[in-house]
């Protein structure tokens, strides 16, 4: 490993194992939540996803290749979604340090992470897209299937059997919205960033 990259990889192998300290002193915060419901909050997938891959990004080995660095762009925008969700839909309160971590440190550091270093790898715009939108629909999918069987749902605006299918239509359709053009930005942040570093690197040689 080359010296420039050892602070990159501290911050994200750091970053990434107080992720995981944050999800697991929330999970023993609720006792009475089961491990399969704790598991349904998309907050805490997100996290999850956000601790992996930046502790693949922070592997000698790993750091840098192409989905290790599509990983942490759909890390990036999962995060960005909680946070932003949390803050206009759930009234953003937050209790202890574990709830600042997966509301709001984890939110702004895993974007921040990809805004300062996103890939040298082109990304295939519509192919990108749609494989980053496939987890958070396959996410709505297994909420609502399981909400169907359980009558519990992580989020009180997806039960739309009790708060109406009015504020379900809406709000899906708000964080639909936010999915997309939240993503298209990092996609087109990433081009950027290719095409400057590219440019810096030439000048360097010249």
């Amino acid at each position: 490993m080359s010296r420039a990259r050892v602070p990159k990889s501290a911050w994200r192998a750091g970053l990434g194992l107080f992720a995981l300290a944050a999800v697991a002193a929330g999970y023993r915060a609720r006792p009475s939540l089961g491990a399969v419901d704790f598991l349904s909050y998309f907050t805490t997938l997100s996290n999850l996803i956000g601790a992996f891959a930046l502790l693949a990004g922070a592997v000698p080995g790993l750091h840098g290749r192409r989905a290790v660095d599509w990983l942490r762009g759909a890390a990036a925008l999962y995060l960005a979604i909680t946070g932003t969700v949390y803050a206009l839909l759930m009234g953003g309160h937050v209790g202890d340090w574990a709830d600042w971590a997966q509301h709001r440190i984890m939110p702004i550091a895993v974007p921040l992470d990809w805004l300062l270093f996103a890939t040298a790898h082109p990304l295939r715009a519509w192919r990108t897209l749609l494989g980053w939108l496939a987890f958070p629909l396959a996410y709505l999918g297994y909420t609502m299937a399981y909400g169907s069987v359980t009558s519990w749902y992580p989020y009180p605006f997806l039960d739309a059997a009790r708060y109406g299918y009015g504020p379900f239509t809406s709000c899906t359709f708000l964080i639909a919205a936010l999915f997309v053009v939240l993503a298209a930005l990092l996609i087109g942040w990433a081009d950027l960033y290719r095409r400057r570093s590219g440019t810096v690197l030439r000048e360097a040689r010249t």
